[in-house]
């Protein structure tokens, strides 16, 4: 745990598989009265009670939540993990709104708030039992001047998943489903990926895919448009993947 740590502040400082969080640990989480509206409002298109399922993180995990945004997941895989457990929040310095991670972090000694330049954001070798990103996998392939998001290195990316996760350790991704070709040009028109480019990637990097669900999955989504268009944000066709390092 402390490795990880150490490392990040150097740095920049399925058909769906069987539960092991149990599902009355993850209801609670889930039916927690800390969560804010905000966090619940988005729950009936997150499905995050299924999601968790899924990813088969138990008590006493330690998880790396990968660009963790505002923490929806993060604080709810805190309280999976339990008080044995620990998760990184990681998140590129410039998207990371300290004073609204305040509340998440004072009611959750468990979270570990990790904000760095993004070209850092590495997980020490050995480290974290999972890696859970939720709609960011395909910021691996984005850039923007604007947002001063540099341009990143995927496959050097998912060689440091693979060395931060422990043997038999998962990584659980979840996105938009986006069409073929370069990924690069995908995410930056559609921000959304080729679900086909992930498992290659993955496969690649070491990684097995162990289960894939459709729990998400939205038959109406234009996926022409890009996800944060109004007519469709908050309802685009997903993926959800568990992938496992031998």
């Amino acid at each position: 745990m402390r490795a990880i740590v150490l490392a990040l502040a150097m740095a920049g400082m399925l058909a769906t598989g069987p539960s092991h969080a149990g599902s009355k640990s993850i209801d609670a989480a889930v039916a927690s009265s800390a969560r804010s509206d905000e966090s619940r409002a988005l729950d009936e298109s997150r499905q995050p009670a299924a999601v968790l399922e899924f990813s088969g993180i138990e008590s006493g995990d330690v998880v790396a939540d990968f660009m963790a945004g505002g923490g929806y997941y993060t604080e709810l895989i805190a309280d999976v993990v339990g008080k044995n457990g620990r998760v990184y929040a990681v998140n590129p310095q410039g998207f990371h709104d300290a004073e609204a991670w305040a509340p998440i972090s004072r009611r959750h000694s468990n979270i570990r708030t990790m904000p760095v330049d993004p070209r850092q954001m590495m997980i020490a070798p050995g480290s974290v039992d999972s890696v859970f990103t939720h709609l960011v996998f395909h910021d691996l392939y984005w850039e923007s001047e604007k947002f001063r998001f540099p341009r990143l290195d995927p496959e050097m990316m998912l060689a440091n998943w693979f060395a931060g996760v422990k043997s038999g350790g998962s990584v659980i991704v979840v996105d938009h489903v986006g069409p073929a070709g370069d990924p690069r040009e995908v995410t930056a028109k559609l921000h959304r990926i080729d679900p086909a480019r992930v498992i290659a990637d993955m496969t690649k990097a070491g990684f097995v895919l162990e289960a894939q669900s459709d729990m998400l999955r939205r038959s109406t989504d234009d996926q022409s448009l890009n996800v944060f268009d109004p007519s469709i944000r908050g309802k685009t066709d997903r993926f959800v993947m568990k992938f496992r390092r031998p």
